[in-house]
């Protein structure tokens, strides 16, 4: 390897030692140092020479190097603005990088791809996330509707099984149903926490998201939807019908919300964790109607 490659031990050292770069905590800055697993995410996401990537979070452009190797142009959303030198000079070679600094969750992600890729060309998301924000930028991009192909990222291990989670697992929650309405999900690999520097407390995993032509089920109403079924398992241990008496005891008595999950044909003693998209569905579309 003539090159030497971002994602190694001694070159993350060296520009840290360069520019005395310090991790921000609050930032949730984990570099990564391995450049098998930066080529096996790329990799799984099938990008290539005439793909775009889109990037969030991409600290000192180790992830961001293969990506412009890889793919036609790299677009990443850099929210610190001392690694914005660092990135100047790191990706100095790559005349198709292309840094925005801007909060992903502030940014236009829409118009930023308008602007910046061919019209209908193959986009992919691919990021190393900051777990403490994780949720917020993931749900945020699949309700975006962005015209791309697959999210590719790496999160905490236990958010992704909770993303990728299947009825009647500890990991099944409102969030995998957030998740899975949108998109197909899958988790590609698990990564130690010795590839990142500074190391993290746990592991990761490299969730694959990809988006859907349709939504698995058809809701009424999707906001009512996500509601119910977060007060669905507001309490785990609760039956579902316990569960939607406290959501809606200001709207309906026990007894009325009896008969509306004899109606969708759901029995309330169930727990939510037992429930399938499709079911969850059934109670959401029967309460909405009624209050409609």
């Amino acid at each position: 390897m003539s090159k030497k490659y971002i994602a190694t031990p001694s070159k993350t050292k060296e520009i840290l030692n360069k520019y005395k770069f310090s991790f921000k905590k609050s930032l949730g800055q984990n570099f990564l140092i391995d450049v098998n697993v930066l080529e096996n995410i790329i990799k799984s996401t099938g990008i290539n020479k005439s793909s775009g990537a889109i990037e969030i979070g991409p600290g000192m452009g180790a992830l961001t190097e293969q990506l412009a190797i890889h793919a036609d142009k790299v677009v990443a959303f850099e929210i610190d603005q001392r690694l914005l030198p660092i990135l100047r000079d790191t990706l100095g070679d790559y005349s198709n990088v292309e840094i925005i600094h801007q909060d992903i969750l502030e940014a236009n992600v829409n118009e930023v791809i308008q602007s910046q890729f061919e019209r209908g060309q193959d986009i992919h998301v691919v990021a190393n996330l900051p777990y403490y924000i994780t949720t917020p930028i993931l749900m945020k991009l699949v309700r975006d509707k962005l015209p791309v192909s697959s999210f590719t990222v790496m999160i905490q291990k236990e958010v992704a099984e909770r993303m990728a989670a299947k009825p009647n697992t500890k990991s099944y929650g409102s969030l995998t149903i957030a998740v899975q309405f949108y998109t197909e999900a899958k988790i590609v690999m698990t990564v130690p926490k010795s590839v990142f520097m500074p190391q993290p407390n746990v592991d990761s995993s490299i969730l694959q998201l990809v988006m859907r032509e349709e939504a698995p089920v058809y809701v009424e109403n999707e906001e009512f939807f996500f509601n119910l079924v977060q007060a669905s398992f507001a309490q785990r241990r609760k039956t579902l019908r316990n569960n939607l008496t406290s959501y809606f005891k200001e709207r309906y008595t026990k007894e009325k919300i009896n008969d509306l999950l004899e109606q969708s044909n759901i029995d309330g003693t169930r727990r939510g964790e037992s429930l399938d998209m499709k079911e969850f569905a059934l109670i959401a579309n029967t309460f909405y109607k009624e209050e409609h």
